[in-house]
């Protein structure tokens, strides 16, 4: 009888600490940044269809001088989705019939675009809002995160500029550093990471990387991205 009824009460703990991993799991994701969706999907949840239009529903840079930024993948997954800029959808790109999935190692960091911006084909770049990589814990899909711009990857994919901005998430290890000398000083190895994933994720030879630049760099990159959408 002893045993039966301890036998009960290990399950109910078991049950405890299941639950209580999991609702912390669930925070850590959804920790750095709102949620600004309402879930609602179609086409076989390929589409993630927002509150606001993702490109032009919100601000690219908040009252305190942060910039805002929409999480499209998640630290350390695969699944390339990306923003529609017509429709303002998030949408799981279709790549010869199936939806695409990178065949390479995870994102290094949360990746995502800044709203109200554009790399103009006119002055070189592929058309596209600026692209951010968020450093910190992994960030749910569709979420509104602010960041602290810290500095820029500057790539080219087939010639046209496909820029990367460098930015730190609040409350992460990272939120301290502000620039990408204080990142390779603090955290040795994250930009090597960072710049030899995108240089080969592709595949050899698809993308050129010129290095990092300053943070002054990026807020020039950043304002005519701005000034470009502005135009449009």
């Amino acid at each position: 009888m002893m045993k039966i009824i301890l036998r009960f009460f290990l399950l109910i703990g078991f049950g405890l600490i299941l639950t209580f991993s999991l609702s912390s799991c669930e925070k850590s994701a959804q920790k750095y940044g709102s949620h600004d969706y309402n879930d609602q999907e179609e086409d076989d949840s390929l589409t993630l269809i927002g509150d606001k239009h993702f490109v032009s529903g919100y601000e690219p840079i908040t009252d305190d001088g942060k910039i805002q930024a929409i999480v499209e993948i998640p630290t350390g997954t695969l699944d390339k989705w990306e923003v529609d800029k017509e429709t303002g959808y998030m949408k799981w790109e279709i790549r010869n019939g199936s939806p695409r999935v990178v065949q390479y190692l995870g994102y290094p960091g949360n990746y995502g675009m800044i709203p109200k911006t554009l790399l103009s084909r006119e002055s070189g770049g592929d058309g596209d809002p600026l692209d951010v990589i968020l450093l910190g814990s992994p960030v749910k899909r569709g979420s509104v995160v602010k960041a602290q711009l810290i500095g820029i990857l500057k790539l080219l994919d087939g010639g046209e500029q496909d820029d990367k901005l460098i930015a730190v998430l609040d409350g992460s290890p990272f939120s301290e550093i502000a620039t990408i000398r204080e990142l390779n000083q603090e955290f040795a190895g994250v930009c090597d990471i960072i710049q030899t994933w995108f240089v080969n994720y592709k595949g050899p030879g698809k993308l050129e990387s010129s290095g990092f630049g300053t943070k002054e760099e990026a807020l020039e990159v950043l304002d005519i991205a701005i000034q470009a959408y502005s135009d449009q």
